[in-house]
């Protein structure tokens, strides 16, 4: 229902898979600020996965967990932003990190959110920085990574290019 501040819209025409047994899936949401920004965070040089690189907000789907239910918990614990809309899948990706996990498949999603867009809440136990990606800041996204490895950078590319106003 509207009215309910935990309702999560997604549009019609939005794919949602639903991770078959066995499978291990992330999520990703792609957030967009009032200016066609869009928002990342560099993860820690500590990290296992990606360390020192920028990522968008994210994680694993939990056993059982929906994909906008992951996203909505994911959103929540990364930046303290609620989820309101899921209005675009950007991309369906399978990759293979370097910890012995296995693949993993990614859906990535444009979404919208409610909450200071301008005081994240951010991990800081896991993230370093956070930033808001516009047009002439995308060759950072590049940072620490590979060619090949600009899915981050491409995301964000893809969503920027959609928004109104943004070439």
């Amino acid at each position: 229902m509207p009215d309910d501040p935990h309702h999560v819209t997604v549009d019609d025409d939005v794919e949602i898979p639903v991770p078959a047994a066995g499978e291990t899936w992330t999520v990703g949401a792609v957030v967009l600020d009032r200016y066609g920004r869009a928002f990342a965070q560099r993860r820690g040089p500590g990290r296992r996965l990606f360390p020192d690189c920028w990522d968008i907000v994210g994680g694993h789907v939990e056993p059982g967990e929906s994909l906008p239910d992951a996203l909505a918990r994911e959103i929540e614990e990364e930046t303290g932003w609620r989820l309101r809309r899921v209005r675009r899948l950007l991309g369906i990706s399978t990759w293979t990190g370097d910890d012995g996990a296995g693949p993993r498949h990614e859906a990535d999603y444009l979404v919208e959110v409610d909450g200071d867009l301008d005081h994240p809440a951010l991990e800081w136990s896991k993230h370093t920085a956070c930033h808001w990606f516009g047009p002439d800041d995308l060759p950072l996204l590049k940072e620490n990574r590979a060619p090949g490895e600009y899915l981050v950078h491409d995301l964000i590319v893809k969503a920027l290019r959609e928004h109104p106003g943004v070439r």
